[in-house]
């Protein structure tokens, strides 16, 4: 896209009319979901549009109403038939009475029911395609899921998942726009993380100093490859690194012990160190040398190799899925392929004997990266570019290549 493509609407021009945009989830709870509805809530704001949230509810509510935003509360994450059904008439009310200009879903159950409500009311239905989901047996899962495909235009949040949705549901090209997810620089920023945030983080991980330290943040959970970054680590063979597995089990007690006890069995006690949920991420990663993205399943977007290099840090990460295209290999990391702790050591090793001069060059390419493709601000300019080319009548057609390479731009 040109930058003309991707220029926010004009302020001026929708303050005149003021098109109001509802977006529907099933909750606004911390995730990656959420944090976009906020972020386009707030976009939609500042330029002049109104911007409306449907959801159950959550901690995030009070965030998107600072924004500027208005949220209205209903059943939204409820996936019982008859609930979906009432939902119906509470969004199709909701469309009428607020003079909705746009629906746009951003999860299954309640995508149907804002389908149906905009069917209803003749106004423009648009979905955001986060992840692959379950296909299931019998067809069933597939049709339940068909639904994110049913917009008039369909935002996917990497062209892995653009592909997914030509492949398996037959996603016609020119109703797609891939629209990887952003992040806030003004938060992942080295030049905002003091020094003693620093400090404060390492004493707490008790992190002696002169050791390499590479980390894994994540969810404990069995996709995301810890067991990888172990075997790895053994593979390696070095005692003379330190490696940070960051990330809540949520309850996934049986599945930590297992970690536990694998990095007692191949003797990396000093070595590999399990840490609760971080809620300083930027601090963390200001803390490391290397960052690990290990998923043994394709990752849709991959918002941890973004977060990464924002702040300057090299990723390595499953040569798979979003990272493919979040990651110049061998210019801002590397990618290996899934589930090899052996070919996951080789870039481990790469990474370390790499001079200062190397890690600084890929750190600024990194950056750089981030800055031209993967920034909050241009999530949200191409998003309202969406709605805005819904509400032109204009006929689709197929987007043009959106990755940046910043340095052959």
């Amino acid at each position: 896209m040109s930058e003309t493509d991707t220029a926010p609407i004009d302020a001026a021009e929708s303050a005149v009319r003021q098109p109001v945009v509802l977006q529907v989830l099933p909750a606004l709870v911390t995730g990656g979901v959420e944090r976009g509805t906020v972020e386009v809530a707030q976009a939609l704001c500042e330029a002049g549009w109104k911007a409306i949230v449907a959801s159950s509810g959550g901690p995030m509510v009070r965030e998107l109403i600072r924004a500027g935003a208005e949220h209205v509360e209903m059943p939204l994450a409820s996936k019982n038939p008859l609930v979906m059904r009432a939902n119906v008439k509470r969004l199709e009310r909701l469309i009428r009475e607020r003079g909705v200009d746009i629906v746009h879903a951003r999860s299954r159950a309640p995508a149907w029911s804002a389908l149906a409500a905009a069917n209803r009311v003749g106004v423009p239905f648009m979905t955001t395609f986060h992840g692959t989901y379950n296909l299931g047996g019998f067809g069933l899962k597939h049709w339940y899921n068909s639904v994110m495909v049913r917009g008039e235009r369909v935002i996917a949040i990497s062209e892995f998942i653009a592909e997914h949705a030509r492949r398996i549901y037959g996603l016609a090209a020119e109703r797609i726009r891939v629209i990887p997810r952003g992040v806030d620089l003004t938060k992942f920023d080295p030049n905002r993380v003091s020094q003693e945030r620093i400090i404060q983080l390492a004493n707490r991980w008790r992190l002696p100093d002169g050791y390499p330290v590479i980390m894994l943040p994540g969810r404990l959970t069995r996709w995301k490859g810890q067991k990888v970054l172990i075997e790895a680590l053994a593979v390696l063979g070095r005692h003379d690194v330190r490696c940070l597995l960051v990330g809540s089990d949520q309850g996934r007690t049986g599945y930590r012990q297992e970690l536990v006890d694998l990095i007692e069995r191949r003797d990396l006690t000093h070595v590999v160190h399990i840490v609760d949920e971080c809620n300083d991420m930027p601090a963390a990663y200001m803390l490391t040398d290397v960052v690990v993205s290990a998923s043994t399943d394709p990752e849709a977007f991959g918002r941890v190799v973004v977060e990464a290099q924002a702040m300057g840090r090299p990723v390595i990460a499953s040569d798979h899925g979003g990272p493919r295209e979040s990651v110049l290999a061998g210019r801002t990391g590397w990618l290996t392929p899934p589930d090899d702790p052996h070919a996951l050591a080789a870039a481990i090793g790469r990474f370390l004997d790499l001079s200062h001069e190397d890690r600084q060059r890929m750190a600024d390419l990194g950056q750089a990266f981030v800055r031209a493709n993967f920034t909050k601000e241009t999530m949200c300019a191409k998003t309202l570019t969406v709605y805005a080319e819904i509400l032109s009548g204009a006929a689709p057609v197929a987007q043009q290549d959106w990755l940046i390479d910043p340095e052959r731009a």
